[in-house]
């Protein structure tokens, strides 16, 4: 049996008129009703959240609707929508008045005003907290992998990074986020967490910003180490794949299949690598730490999941969209296309705000 998923993506706001993000949120909000469509920590930000899908096509449904009606919503208020995880263009931020919003922001200075982010959070169903943290130990070898393929941030307040995913580096800034080390149990987990609460440097727990964590709100995994994809496509398949990883790690811990959990400081190299490169060169491979191409790192994930996709009829639609993905490149590639073709930074912005739209 399927177990249930769902979706969190970021989107920015956009000027039509410059380009510029525009703080613009709060009036966004306004001009709809949805409850399925909340605000961030920055007014340029929007999130949109699908309801818990039991198949992949009632997932690619789900973020077509939400897309329109953030876009809708959007134009009413006088603002385009991107599905870009950082902004191409340069941004002077502005956070969303909220309490908790504006104590982190007067709590972390620049690290906060620097976070006009966009990413994808994937959320996977789990029968219990304890499979739940089996599924994340297990699984953090290979979330760069997810991170390369949702690469979609080579540009930071209008400056190319050099980066396919730039915002993997602005997240880390945080002292609360990255890549958890193994917790062996969920008792570890309780008390790691606990603990970082017992310094007073978080507000609350929901600032617990792994790149996988036990859904505090939800019945949940929650999968955090994506940038928001350019093409909803892409987000069915990063979503169909950590799914397919969190199926198989809880299938691997209860079979007490042996793990050896890798180093945290090979983690970060990893992470990095795949932050760097994207899909373009080569990744880490999970399972011997030795760079590899890319695709050939991609097709190991997917021969760990086989046997899921497989026994859900998912396997076909996962290959021909990895594909597409390895033919066409992320967001990032699209990007940085469609800027060698022109000088005109404004191009590139309708290029984004036209591809994040389902047609």
């Amino acid at each position: 049996m399927r177990r249930r998923l769902g979706v969190e993506e970021e989107l920015l706001l956009i000027s039509p008129d410059n380009g510029h993000p525009i703080a613009l949120a709060d009036s966004v909000l306004r001009m709809t009703d949805e409850s399925r469509l909340d605000p961030e920590l920055m007014r340029e930000q929007l999130e949109l959240d699908t309801k818990p899908c039991t198949t992949i096509d009632e997932l690619a449904a789900e973020l077509r609707q939400w897309r329109h009606k953030a876009a809708k919503a959007a134009e009413a208020a006088g603002a385009n929508v991107a599905a870009i995880a950082t902004s191409p263009m340069p941004v002077d931020t502005n956070v969303t008045w909220k309490q908790r919003y504006l104590h982190i922001a007067e709590r972390f200075g620049l690290t906060a005003q620097e976070q006009l982010v966009c990413g994808c959070h994937v959320h996977v169903e789990i029968a219990s907290p304890d499979e739940g943290v089996a599924a994340l130990d297990r699984l953090r070898p290979w979330l760069p992998v997810l991170l390369a393929l949702s690469a979609n941030s080579p540009y930071f307040n209008g400056v190319d990074t050099s980066y396919a995913t730039y915002r993997s580096q602005v997240v880390e800034r945080w002292p609360s986020s990255g890549t958890p080390s193994h917790f062996g149990s969920l008792e570890e987990y309780r008390r790691v967490v606990d603990a970082m609460l017992d310094t007073d440097v978080l507000r609350d727990e929901g600032m617990v910003w792994f790149d996988v964590r036990l859904s505090r709100t939800y019945p949940t995994l929650e999968v955090r180490i994506a940038d928001v994809c350019l093409r909803w496509e892409d987000t069915v398949l990063l979503a169909t794949l950590a799914r397919a990883l969190v199926e198989t790690e809880i299938a691997a811990w209860q079979r007490e299949e042996p793990f050896a959990p890798p180093r945290p400081e090979l983690m970060r190299l990893a992470k990095w690598t795949a932050a760097r490169n994207g899909i373009e060169g080569q990744l880490l491979h999970p399972e011997t730490g030795k760079p590899a191409p890319a695709a050939f790192v991609i097709a190991a994930l997917v021969d760990r999941v086989t046997p899921v996709l497989a026994e859900w009829s998912e396997l076909e639609v996962t290959r021909a969209r990895l594909a597409d993905v390895i033919g066409r490149g992320t967001g990032a590639r699209i990007q940085r296309e469609v800027r060698k073709q022109t000088d005109d930074p404004a191009a590139l912005i309708r290029e984004v705000v036209r591809q994040t739209l389902p047609t």
